[in-house]
C-alpha cells in the first residue's frame, strides 16, 4: 500500500508516493497560478489549488504504474499563511485566496501596533504583527466582500488556511478541520491553550463562526469523497504546515536540531522540544508538530520571505538567466561580488527586521557591472538572509545551531549550499531526496495509520547526499556580511504611504 505525500506549494503542487519502506515510487507535480491585480498583492485561485492536488495524486500514480485503489492513506503539506474564505453551502470561495506574501493589511498591522497590541500578539501567538499572517487576511475577506460578515456571524461561512480548504473539499464538507501547526500561524491562536484566543478574535475583528476546528497533524480525521478524489474513499491522515513537515522529514525530533527550507521563501526552524519558548522580539514561536496522544513540540522560526522569488524574479522579470540552474556558473564565475548586493525585500522584510514596508534594492553598481552579477547578488542574499536569522537565534533566543540541514529547490544549487557554508560558518548538509516538505506530510500519515513503526525508523531512512564544509576566513566571512547589513539598513522604510 501507498500513502500519497501531497505538498500544496505557492508555485505549484507536487505528490510523493511513498510505499511501506518510506521510499518515494512515483511523483506528480502540477504547476499553480499567481496574480498579482496590485502592488503588494498576491492571490491565487482556490478551485485551482484543489485541482492541482487531484491531478497531481492521479500523475504520481501513472508515474508509478499504480491505481487509486493502492492509496493506505493521504497526508497534506500546505503554504500556510495562505486564507480562503468559502460558503459552507456551496464550497464557493468568496474571494480569491490571499497569499501569505500578500501584504495589503500592512496598513491595519501598524495600526494596531501603534495602538500598543503587539505585546499581546507575541505573547499569545508566539508571531508578530505583520501582514504575513492570515488573521488580518480573514478580517479584510470580511470587510471587503458586500455581506460577508452577515453570513459569517450567521454560521454560513468558514474560514482557513489551505489545509483546510482541500480537506473541507476532499471530504465533500463532511470535516472543516486545521492542525496545530497551520493554526499556530494564524495569529488567532493562543500557543498555551492549544486553542482559538478569544481576545485575539476581538483584537482582529474575526467571529468564531468560520472557525475550523483544531486537531492534532497526525491522525485519521476523514475519507475522500468519491466524486471528488478519482472515485476513492481514502484516509486523509495528516496536516502540516510545509516548514513543519520540513523539519519532521529532516529527523529534527530533539531540542536543538535546525533546518531551512529553501523555496519560495527560506524557512529556518529549530526544534525546541515540548517545553514552550518565552516570549522573542523578531523570531516566530510555532507549533514543531503535534502527534495524537502526545503534547505538541515546539520550534522557534525565522521567516524569510523572498528567496526562490527572487530568483524567479531575475529570470522572468529581468530575463537575467532563463532557468534557476544558470544562477551557480555566474555566480562561480566572479571571483567576488564587487561590492554588488541586493536585499530581496521583494514582499517587505520578515524575520528578524519584521519590517513589510522595507523594498528590494541593488545596491553598488558600476559600469563593470553584469549580469553575473546580479546572480551571484541574489544567491548571496539568499544565505545572508539565512544567516540573520541564525545569528538572532543565538543573540535573542540563546539557541546555538551548529550544523543546518538544508532542503527546497535551492539546495540542489552546489554555490550557494557552499556559500552559505561560508557565511554562517558551519556545515551543511544536504539529504538525498531534497522535497522534504512532501515527505513530511507523508511520513505522518504512514504513522497515524501503522505503516510506520515511529520516528526512530524514520530517522534510519534519511541519507546525507552532500555536507558542505565552510572554507571561508572569519575576517572575510565578517566583512561581507557587515556590508550586507549595510545594504539592509538602506531598503527600510522605503514604502511610505
Amino acid at each position: 500500500m501507498l500513502v500519497a505525500a501531497v505538498d500544496q506549494g505557492t508555485s505549484g503542487t507536487t505528490v510523493c508516493l511513498l510505499d511501506d519502506e518510506a521510499g518515494v515510487v512515483g511523483r506528480g507535480h502540477r504547476p499553480i497560478g499567481v496574480s498579482f491585480p496590485r502592488p503588494g498583492w498576491v492571490e491565487q485561485d482556490p478551485q485551482e489549488l484543489l485541482d492541482s492536488v487531484v491531478a497531481a495524486v492521479a500523475d504520481a500514480l501513472a508515474d508509478a504504474g499504480r491505481r487509486p485503489s493502492d492509496l493506505a492513506a493521504i497526508g497534506i503539506t500546505n503554504q500556510r499563511e495562505t486564507t480562503v474564505l468559502w460558503e459552507r453551502s456551496t464550497g464557493r470561495p468568496l474571494y480569491p485566496a490571499i497569499v501569505w506574501q500578500d501584504r495589503r493589511t500592512a496598513g491595519a498591522c501598524e495600526r494596531l501596533a501603534a495602538a500598543g497590541h503587539g505585546e499581546l500578539v507575541g505573547e499569545r501567538t508566539g508571531l508578530v504583527l505583520d501582514p504575513y499572517f492570515s488573521g488580518t487576511k480573514a478580517a479584510w475577506v470580511l470587510d471587503h466582500v458586500p455581506g460577508a460578515r452577515r453570513e459569517a456571524a450567521a454560521g454560513r461561512v468558514a474560514f482557513g488556511t489551505v489545509d483546510s480548504w482541500l480537506v473541507w473539499r476532499l471530504t465533500g464538507g463532511r470535516a472543516h478541520i486545521t492542525d496545530v501547526t497551520n493554526a499556530s500561524r494564524t495569529m488567532l491562536f493562543d500557543l498555551a491553550r492549544g486553542d482559538w484566543s478569544p481576545e485575539l478574535l476581538e483584537l482582529l475583528d474575526v467571529p468564531p463562526e468560520p472557525l475550523p476546528r483544531i486537531v492534532p497533524s497526525s491522525k485519521v480525521y476523514a475519507h475522500t469523497d468519491r466524486e471528488v478524489f478519482l472515485g476513492v474513499e481514502v484516509p486523509i491522515a495528516a496536516i502540516v504546515g510545509d516548514q513543519q513537515a520540513a523539519l519532521f522529514a529532516q529527523g529534527c525530533f530533539d531540542p536543538g536540531q535546525a533546518k531551512n527550507t529553501y523555496g519560495t521563501g527560506s524557512f529556518v526552524l529549530v526544534n525546541t522540544g515540548p517545553a514552550l519558548p518565552p516570549p522573542q522580539s523578531s523570531l516566530l514561536r510555532t507549533v514543531a508538530f503535534g502527534l495524537d496522544g502526545e503534547p505538541p513540540a515546539y520550534a522557534l522560526e525565522g521567516a524569510i520571505l523572498s528567496t526562490g522569488s527572487a530568483v524567479q524574479w531575475l529570470r522572468d522579470s529581468l530575463g537575467v538567466i532563463s532557468d534557476s540552474a544558470q544562477t551557480a556558473p555566474l555566480a562561480a564565475s566572479l571571483e567576488s561580488n564587487d561590492g554588488v548586493y541586493f536585499v530581496p525585500a521583494l514582499a517587505g522584510l520578515g524575520a528578524p527586521h519584521w519590517d513589510p514596508r522595507a523594498r528590494g534594492m541593488i545596491i553598488g553598481l558600476t559600469r563593470a557591472t553584469g549580469r553575473a552579477h546580479l546572480a551571484r547578488a541574489v544567491l548571496e542574499a539568499i544565505a545572508y538572509r539565512t544567516r540573520d536569522v541564525v545569528e538572532e537565534m543565538a543573540a535573542g533566543a540563546g539557541v546555538t545551531v551548529t550544523e543546518l540541514r538544508a532542503d527546497g529547490g535551492a539546495a540542489s544549487n552546489p554555490w550557494l549550499m557552499q556559500f552559505q557554508a561560508d557565511i554562517l560558518g558551519i556545515e551543511v548538509d544536504v539529504p538525498e531526496n531534497t522535497e522534504t516538505t512532501a515527505l513530511g506530510s507523508g511520513y505522518l500519515a504512514g504513522l497515524a495509520t501503522g505503516l510506520y513503526s515511529g520516528r526512530d525508523e524514520l530517522d534510519a531512512r534519511r541519507r546525507t547526499a552532500v555536507r558542505y564544509q565552510p572554507s571561508m576566513s572569519a575576517d572575510r566571512r565578517e566583512e561581507l556580511y557587515g556590508q550586507w547589513l549595510r545594504a539592509v539598513e538602506r531598503s527600510r522604510g522605503w514604502d511610505r504611504d
